[in-house]
């Protein structure tokens, strides 16, 4: 990549959402980069603050939009001259968002991903550039899995164009963990959910690329690999080889540096017995998953074309615990979803108490632009969703404070993220604990540093969080 000639340019990226946004926005950053602009962390000290959104449900997008207008404020008073959008929400809604939010100084799709550095030098320069028009990137590739591949390459993919020669981006934090992309797009069609028409089919990334990368995140002091995508299940359909997670698998975990790898958003109907097999007899992959169950009644997941119930789903609970008794679980639910009777809300909470999950995140209904759902009928009042909402997330919340009390008792060894500024205790988490949106583990201060793999039994909790002390070898 050619080097401007200004590198005095400063940019920063602020980024929204899911930990697939947070790789997206390295990958920009690495961009950016390479074309000579200095990144910085406060947007008020950058020329241009370019904000990574989200666009997923609705309390997402108003995030985004606050984010957009609080940026857009620093250009009265600070040194920001351009705030520009990118990511789920501008490339879900484009100029349509352009002419809503003119404080903003452009709109940019994935498209725009490529020439980022172009695009950039052109609007402090006070060109105007063409906002996003939105179309449905399922169309932009072959509807057969396996003929994708040749074609992917002329598709912008966020989060993909590290090669096995070259890595395409820059650590925007300095934690121990770090998401690795393995795929984009999804093929499930979801009644509720856009996310396929914005982020496409489902592509894999090379099995070559997927290890470069991760061997730089080692390089990086990377210690827990957080492999995502938006279904991580199936991985590999698209290279003819539905069991190359399992092959890709001990491959990272012998990247050196890389002491746990992490596997994120597995689809229920989609999960092989090979897979599970695979997770559990791999010491560095971490006894815990996330399954997207998002109801228990069969009834409702009908309507929201997805498969299984509770019968099904406790069977694969079941068969998960035998092969892993400590291991952790955790899912989302949808409440309130059109035709959901009081039936099926007694379902979800018997599914919910004999499942014995450690994370359940609760989610009241919203229709959603351009789903199936947002047309179907028997939709419910608000203030219904609103109650049934408030049972659930009670429910949840005594549920896995149990679960957490728990395991009061065992032994963990806990990845140290962060030292608490006040307390001086390190915060961390163990094996069954996900990054950023589970519970964690509180060490007494002195017990490690960031960074650091730390022995210890849970001694209380305290909600979903443990305390742990530690164990001196």
């Amino acid at each position: 990549m050619a080097t401007v000639s200004s590198p005095e340019r400063t940019v920063a990226l602020v980024t929204l959402g899911c930990t697939r946004n947070e790789v997206d926005s390295e990958e920009l950053a690495g961009r950016l980069q390479a074309e000579g602009w200095t990144l910085v962390d406060d947007a008020a000290e950058a020329d241009v603050a370019v904000v990574n959104t989200c666009g997923f449900v609705e309390q997402a997008k108003k995030d985004s939009i606050d984010t957009l207008l609080e940026a857009a404020d620093l250009k009265e008073h600070g040194r920001t001259q351009k705030v520009v959008a990118v990511g789920c929400l501008a490339e879900r809604y484009g100029q349509e968002l352009a002419d809503e939010l003119p404080d903003a100084d452009a709109v940019l799709g994935f498209d725009s991903y490529a020439d980022m550095s172009g695009h950039l030098r052109r609007i402090l320069a006070g060109e105007k550039v063409a906002s996003h028009v939105p179309s449905d990137r399922r169309r932009l590739l072959p509807l057969s899995p396996v003929a994708r591949q040749d074609g992917a390459g002329a598709v912008a993919l966020p989060g993909h164009d590290s090669g096995a020669e070259v890595v395409t981006r820059a650590r925007l934090g300095t934690g121990p963990w770090a998401p690795l992309k393995i795929a984009s797009g999804c093929d499930r069609r979801c009644s509720f959910c856009a996310i396929p028409t914005f982020r496409g089919s489902f592509v894999s990334r090379r099995p070559t690329d997927v290890i470069a990368e991760a061997r730089w995140l080692g390089e990086q002091g990377v210690k827990e690999l957080f492999l995502v995508s938006e279904n991580s299940t199936s991985y590999g359909k698209d290279l003819g080889d539905l069991a190359l997670l399992e092959k890709v698998l001990p491959e990272l975990c012998d990247v050196p540096g890389i002491e746990r790898v992490r596997v994120s958003y597995l689809q229920p109907a989609e999960i092989r017995p090979g897979l599970l097999e695979a997770m559990a007899g791999l010491r560095k992959v971490m006894p815990w998953y996330d399954l997207s169950f998002q109801h228990a009644s069969p009834t409702v997941l009908r309507r929201m074309r997805r498969f299984g119930g509770t019968e099904h789903f406790l069977r694969l609970i079941d068969g998960i615990r035998e092969r892993e008794p400590r291991a952790g679980i955790r899912t989302n639910v949808i409440v309130g979803f059109p035709g959901e009777t009081e039936s099926d809300v007694e379902e979800l909470e018997s599914f919910l108490v004999d499942a014995d999950l450690d994370v359940i995140g609760v989610f009241g209904y919203s229709d959603e632009d351009g789903t199936e759902a947002e047309h179907l009928g028997d939709k419910l009042d608000p203030r219904v969703i609103e109650e049934r909402t408030a049972r659930i997330t009670d429910l949840v919340e005594s549920l896995t404070s149990d679960r957490a009390a728990a395991r009061v008792g065992e032994d963990v060894v806990v990845l140290i993220d962060e030292i608490d500024d006040e307390t001086g205790e390190p915060i961390g988490r163990a094996e069954h604990q996900g990054p950023e949106v589970d519970g964690v583990c509180i060490l007494p201060p002195g017990s490690g540093v960031v960074g650091e793999l730390v022995a210890g039994r849970a001694v209380s909790s305290e909600g979903v969080d443990l305390r742990v002390d530690s164990v001196t070898p």
